[in-house]
């Protein structure tokens, strides 16, 4: 199955009053490179979050990002009551030695220092456990993704890897021309050397020797057969780091092929198999 590493998922729940968002982006790499941002309260998590995505991504460049939407529902600080108490008895206490009026004491009181504390919410094994869920339901919406853009990239490359083919066909039309043709300037060429004498039995040992370095049979055959391998890989899980293989390997017999042409008809025929060619790398780099 082709996936391909790019994606985006996305996943809301609400705990106990508080809104969780979890999104989650990855891009091509040859590794796993996960950049996590959270919220303070739980970074304590971050390494089972970490084991989530290492599961269900397997690599890529991920960015997670898990933080909260202001419901209006939660605080994090705390009013100290007794400290507020002592407060207000004081400042009634000299309102009332002083005359002063007493109307509006607890506004004073809401401003006296150290009368706010902050206060660190814990995270329970509840909360702990929701928030796992959403980024693993996060990273499923992404692997969905992955999916769809990996349908595509499956139809790019049995349409690249078909045209190779189809261009491997068009090579043997070519060949017994290109061998003639070669045999035709050499014949030329010994022609216009005088004053020598030419062994001709030597002479068709050697053109013999010639065209049988200048055969593309093998290449041929390696060719088609790794043409095949790379559409029988794509069925295979996780196939990316393997199709690259395949992909190296196939440059190389074109490579080959086209150092061995001789021909014009051949040499653009190699000229357009590199460029389908260049298209399956590039293509090949984003998929997992």
């Amino acid at each position: 199955m082709v996936l391909s590493m790019t994606g985006y998922g996305k996943a809301t729940g609400s705990f106990q009053g508080k809104r969780v968002v979890v999104e989650i982006r990855s891009l091509n790499s040859k590794s796993l490179d996960l950049n996590m941002r959270a919220i303070p309260l739980y970074r304590e998590i971050e390494l089972e979050n970490r084991s989530i995505v290492a599961e269900l991504l397997d690599r890529g460049k991920v960015e997670l990002s898990i933080s909260l939407e202001n419901s209006g529902e939660t605080k994090n600080y705390a009013i100290n009551r007794d400290l507020a108490q002592a407060y207000y008895n004081d400042i009634k206490e000299t309102a009332e030695l002083l005359g002063e009026s007493t109307d509006d004491i607890l506004s004073m009181v809401l401003r006296m220092p150290e009368i706010y504390s902050n206060e660190k919410e814990a995270l329970s094994d509840e909360e702990s456990t929701f928030v796992q869920g959403l980024v693993r339901e996060a990273c499923n919406h992404l692997n969905e993704f992955r999916k769809q853009e990996g349908d595509q990239l499956r139809k790019d490359f049995e349409g690249n890897i078909g045209r190779i083919s189809e261009l491997l066909e068009e090579v043997p039309k070519y060949e017994t021309a290109r061998i003639e043709a070669v045999r035709e300037r050499m014949k030329t060429g010994l022609e216009k050397i005088t004053n020598i004498s030419i062994d001709l039995n030597r002479l068709e040992q050697e053109i013999i020797f010639y065209i049988e370095k200048m055969d593309v049979s093998e290449e041929k055959m390696r060719l088609s057969n790794h043409l095949n391998y790379f559409l029988e890989t794509m069925n295979i899980p996780l196939c990316g780091k393997k199709l690259g293989f395949i992909t190296q390997e196939i440059g190389r017999e074109i490579n080959t092929l086209g150092s061995k042409s001789y021909h014009v008809e051949m040499q653009k025929i190699v000229v357009e198999m590199k460029d389908h060619l260049e298209k399956i790398k590039e293509q090949v780099l984003n998929t997992l």
